[in-house]
């Protein structure tokens, strides 16, 4: 499967400009070959805690935009979208994945990040997600939830790919890219980071977006802070041959 990492710019809570900013990208990774297309964590509002005015019904402008965009470039489309999905309860940060025959899976994020009250704001989820996509058996998860290493673990014999998507700031940049590698060296398979750039709400992000191999080898990586478009093969047989060569899966489960 061919991957693209879009690292892109966030207008804050402006789904629309986000979306007219974001279309003729995913038609440059369409025409690159991309059969699987992923943005970033809440990639058409920005990481806002104003999930009573921003978070859009099951089906809203920001989760159409992923499936109209899926079935016109005939790929997968990967991105969180602040939901609210009941009336009664706050809304959900889901990471939505529609395919281009109207295919959809959701997650949404277990782990609500504390330090920024978002878990005053969004409700927690209640169990991760894989799923199979182009033959991949991809696990979701977002930003925050990379920091808890066990969630990785558990999925990792079900699991080729790993998508985190985020909006992890600048400050914290080297945890970014240090639990990235660790992530895929520890479950000797694939992770895909997407991260923004830009400016949010007082916050600075760099992006450092990479697609890491089951070795922790870096494929792609974003060479500035602007936005890019990251391109990579991900290959099964490639974690499968990395598992056999080196079994220390087995020896975790001991």
């Amino acid at each position: 499967m061919k991957i693209a990492a879009i690292q892109h710019d966030v207008v804050w809570e402006n789904p629309s400009a986000n979306h007219e900013n974001l279309a003729p990208m995913v038609t440059q990774a369409a025409e690159k070959g991309a059969e699987l297309v992923v943005l970033s964590e809440m990639y058409s509002t920005g990481f806002s805690m104003a999930s009573e005015k921003i978070a859009e019904k099951s089906e809203g402008e920001s989760e159409t935009f992923l499936s109209e965009q899926a079935k016109i470039n005939n790929l997968w489309m990967a991105a969180s979208v602040p939901t609210k999905d009941r009336e009664d309860e706050l809304p959900v940060n889901r990471f939505l994945v529609k395919g281009p025959s109207g295919e959809s899976y959701k997650y949404d994020k277990v782990f609500p990040f504390t330090f920024a009250g978002e878990h005053e704001n969004y409700r927690a989820g209640s169990q991760f997600v894989t799923i199979d996509l182009v033959g991949v058996r991809t696990s979701l998860f977002i930003c925050y939830d990379l920091r808890f290493a066990d969630a990785f673990w558990n999925l990792a014999p079900k699991t080729d790919l790993y998508l985190v998507v985020a909006n992890w700031p600048s400050t914290r940049s080297n945890h970014w890219k240090a639990l990235l590698r660790s992530r895929a060296i520890e479950n000797q398979a694939y992770v895909v980071g997407v991260n923004r750039v830009g400016e949010g709400d007082g916050l600075s992000y760099q992006g450092d977006s990479a697609i890491i191999d089951p070795l922790g080898e870096v494929l792609k990586e974003a060479s500035s802070e602007g936005e890019e478009i990251l391109i990579a093969d991900i290959e099964p047989e490639r974690v499968s041959e990395v598992r056999e060569t080196f079994p220390f899966i087995n020896d975790r489960s001991k």
